[in-house]
Protein backbone atom coordinates (compact mmCIF):
# COMPACT_ATOMS: atom_id res chain seq x y z
CA UNK A 1 0.00 0.00 0.00
CA UNK A 2 1.54 3.33 -0.95
CA UNK A 3 2.40 5.59 2.19
CA UNK A 4 -0.50 8.78 1.99
CA UNK A 5 1.92 11.99 2.15
CA UNK A 6 -1.28 14.22 1.93
CA UNK A 7 -0.83 15.46 5.18
CA UNK A 8 2.99 16.39 4.36
CA UNK A 9 3.93 19.74 2.70
CA UNK A 10 7.38 21.11 2.06
CA UNK A 11 7.91 22.66 5.55
CA UNK A 12 6.51 20.22 8.15
CA UNK A 13 2.89 20.46 7.48
CA UNK A 14 3.40 23.94 5.63
CA UNK A 15 2.56 23.80 1.61
CA UNK A 16 4.86 26.14 0.46
CA UNK A 17 4.21 28.48 -2.39
CA UNK A 18 7.38 28.90 -5.21
CA UNK A 19 7.89 32.46 -5.42
CA UNK A 20 6.69 32.31 -9.18
CA UNK A 21 3.52 31.37 -7.83
CA UNK A 22 2.79 34.05 -4.65
CA UNK A 23 0.55 36.60 -5.15
CA UNK A 24 1.90 40.01 -5.54
CA UNK A 25 0.95 40.39 -1.68
CA UNK A 26 2.74 37.26 -0.59
CA UNK A 27 5.84 38.25 -2.83
CA UNK A 28 6.03 41.96 -1.17
CA UNK A 29 5.63 40.00 2.20
CA UNK A 30 8.65 37.42 1.39
CA UNK A 31 10.58 40.48 -0.76
CA UNK A 32 10.16 42.60 2.81
CA UNK A 33 11.48 39.68 4.71
CA UNK A 34 14.58 38.90 2.57
CA UNK A 35 15.45 42.71 2.60
CA UNK A 36 15.75 42.89 6.44
CA UNK A 37 17.03 39.21 7.18
CA UNK A 38 18.57 38.30 4.48
CA UNK A 39 16.61 34.94 3.63
CA UNK A 40 13.23 33.62 4.58
CA UNK A 41 13.92 31.53 7.15
CA UNK A 42 12.02 28.67 9.44
CA UNK A 43 8.71 30.04 10.45
CA UNK A 44 8.79 33.18 8.41
CA UNK A 45 8.22 30.30 5.88
CA UNK A 46 4.89 30.27 6.93
CA UNK A 47 4.08 33.48 7.97
CA UNK A 48 4.22 34.15 3.85
CA UNK A 49 0.70 32.69 4.22
CA UNK A 50 -0.68 35.79 6.24
CA UNK A 51 1.40 38.40 4.17
CA UNK A 52 -0.12 41.10 5.83
CA UNK A 53 1.12 39.97 9.26
CA UNK A 54 4.39 38.76 8.04
CA UNK A 55 5.11 42.10 7.43
CA UNK A 56 3.74 43.61 10.77
CA UNK A 57 5.88 40.84 12.94
CA UNK A 58 9.20 40.15 10.74
CA UNK A 59 10.54 44.06 12.26
CA UNK A 60 9.84 42.64 15.71
CA UNK A 61 12.98 39.61 14.97
CA UNK A 62 15.16 41.81 12.97
CA UNK A 63 14.51 44.36 16.02
CA UNK A 64 16.42 41.47 18.41
CA UNK A 65 18.95 40.44 15.27
CA UNK A 66 20.42 44.48 15.35
CA UNK A 67 19.03 46.36 17.97
CA UNK A 68 17.91 44.80 21.35
CA UNK A 69 19.96 45.56 24.65
CA UNK A 70 20.23 42.13 24.87
CA UNK A 71 23.78 40.53 23.50
CA UNK A 72 23.57 37.65 21.07
CA UNK A 73 24.65 34.96 24.21
CA UNK A 74 21.74 36.85 26.29
CA UNK A 75 19.03 36.10 23.35
CA UNK A 76 20.16 32.53 22.97
CA UNK A 77 19.36 31.82 26.63
CA UNK A 78 15.87 33.06 25.96
CA UNK A 79 15.89 31.98 23.21
CA UNK A 80 16.82 27.78 24.19
CA UNK A 81 14.40 28.58 27.31
CA UNK A 82 11.49 29.27 24.96
CA UNK A 83 11.87 26.58 22.63
CA UNK A 84 12.67 23.95 24.51
CA UNK A 85 9.09 25.12 26.75
CA UNK A 86 7.40 24.84 23.93
CA UNK A 87 9.20 21.77 22.50
CA UNK A 88 9.90 22.75 18.61
CA UNK A 89 11.80 20.71 17.18
CA UNK A 90 13.09 22.70 14.51
CA UNK A 91 13.56 25.94 16.80
CA UNK A 92 15.23 23.36 18.99
CA UNK A 93 17.76 22.39 16.61
CA UNK A 94 18.31 25.32 15.10
CA UNK A 95 19.29 27.58 17.91
CA UNK A 96 21.47 24.73 19.35
CA UNK A 97 23.07 25.04 16.44
CA UNK A 98 23.50 28.75 16.70
CA UNK A 99 24.66 28.85 19.69
CA UNK A 100 27.39 25.75 19.61
CA UNK A 101 28.79 27.11 16.45
CA UNK A 102 28.29 31.13 16.30
CA UNK A 103 30.28 30.70 19.56
CA UNK A 104 27.09 32.19 21.70
CA UNK A 105 26.88 29.60 24.42
CA UNK A 106 28.94 26.44 25.21
CA UNK A 107 27.51 23.63 24.29
CA UNK A 108 26.87 21.79 26.96
CA UNK A 109 25.24 25.28 27.83
CA UNK A 110 22.85 24.71 25.54
CA UNK A 111 22.18 21.19 25.85
CA UNK A 112 21.29 21.85 29.40
CA UNK A 113 19.10 24.58 28.71
CA UNK A 114 17.37 22.63 26.40
CA UNK A 115 16.80 19.54 29.02
CA UNK A 116 15.48 21.85 31.75
CA UNK A 117 18.68 21.46 33.52
CA UNK A 118 20.33 23.29 36.18
CA UNK A 119 22.92 26.06 34.71
CA UNK A 120 24.76 28.70 36.07
CA UNK A 121 26.05 31.63 34.52
CA UNK A 122 29.95 33.92 35.48
CA UNK A 123 28.56 36.85 33.98
CA UNK A 124 25.85 38.09 36.08
CA UNK A 125 23.50 39.53 33.17
CA UNK A 126 23.43 36.21 31.78
CA UNK A 127 22.83 34.29 35.00
CA UNK A 128 20.07 36.92 35.59
CA UNK A 129 18.62 36.84 32.20
CA UNK A 130 18.74 32.95 32.95
CA UNK A 131 16.52 33.12 36.20
CA UNK A 132 14.25 35.58 34.62
CA UNK A 133 13.31 33.74 31.79
CA UNK A 134 13.14 30.58 33.70
CA UNK A 135 10.62 31.65 36.03
CA UNK A 136 8.56 33.28 33.05
CA UNK A 137 8.27 29.93 30.90
CA UNK A 138 8.06 28.00 33.89
CA UNK A 139 5.21 29.46 34.32
CA UNK A 140 6.00 31.46 37.66
CA UNK A 141 5.83 34.08 39.48
CA UNK A 142 9.04 36.65 39.18
CA UNK A 143 9.48 37.77 43.18
CA UNK A 144 10.25 40.62 44.23
CA UNK A 145 13.96 40.39 44.56
CA UNK A 146 14.33 38.78 40.67
CA UNK A 147 12.36 42.15 39.73
CA UNK A 148 14.63 44.48 41.71
CA UNK A 149 17.72 42.82 40.58
CA UNK A 150 16.24 42.95 36.91
CA UNK A 151 15.52 46.20 36.82
CA UNK A 152 18.91 46.88 38.92
CA UNK A 153 21.29 45.25 36.31
CA UNK A 154 18.63 45.58 32.89
CA UNK A 155 16.46 48.07 33.66
CA UNK A 156 12.95 48.25 32.44
CA UNK A 157 14.39 48.22 28.52
CA UNK A 158 15.66 45.03 29.53
CA UNK A 159 13.50 43.40 30.98
CA UNK A 160 11.15 44.13 28.45
CA UNK A 161 13.24 42.72 25.46
CA UNK A 162 13.34 39.68 28.24
CA UNK A 163 9.25 39.47 27.98
CA UNK A 164 8.68 40.55 24.49
CA UNK A 165 11.91 37.24 23.31
CA UNK A 166 9.74 35.21 25.04
CA UNK A 167 6.65 36.22 23.46
CA UNK A 168 8.44 36.30 20.19
CA UNK A 169 10.16 32.80 20.23
CA UNK A 170 6.44 31.59 21.88
CA UNK A 171 4.90 32.80 18.80
CA UNK A 172 7.78 31.28 16.42
CA UNK A 173 7.43 27.71 18.09
CA UNK A 174 3.38 27.83 17.96
CA UNK A 175 3.61 28.19 14.16
CA UNK A 176 5.95 25.56 13.97
CA UNK A 177 4.15 23.41 16.20
CA UNK A 178 1.08 23.79 14.52
CA UNK A 179 2.89 22.87 11.22
CA UNK A 180 4.55 19.77 12.81
CA UNK A 181 7.95 21.09 11.37
CA UNK A 182 10.29 18.03 11.68
CA UNK A 183 14.15 19.25 13.45
CA UNK A 184 15.65 18.17 9.58
CA UNK A 185 12.90 20.34 7.64
CA UNK A 186 14.36 22.31 5.17
CA UNK A 187 11.58 23.36 2.57
CA UNK A 188 11.92 24.85 -0.71
CA UNK A 189 15.18 26.33 -1.80
CA UNK A 190 13.59 29.90 -2.68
Amino acid sequence: MAEDTSDFGTFGRFQETPIGQMSPEMKDAYDFTKQLRGLVPGPHKIWLANPTLSRAIVPTGEYYQKHSTLTKPEIEIVTNIINSRWMASYANYEHEKIGREQGHLEAVTVERIIAGLPVSFDDPRQQLIYELASALAAPRIVPLGLFKRATNLLGDAGIVDVAVLIGWFTMVCATLNAYDVPSNATGLAQ
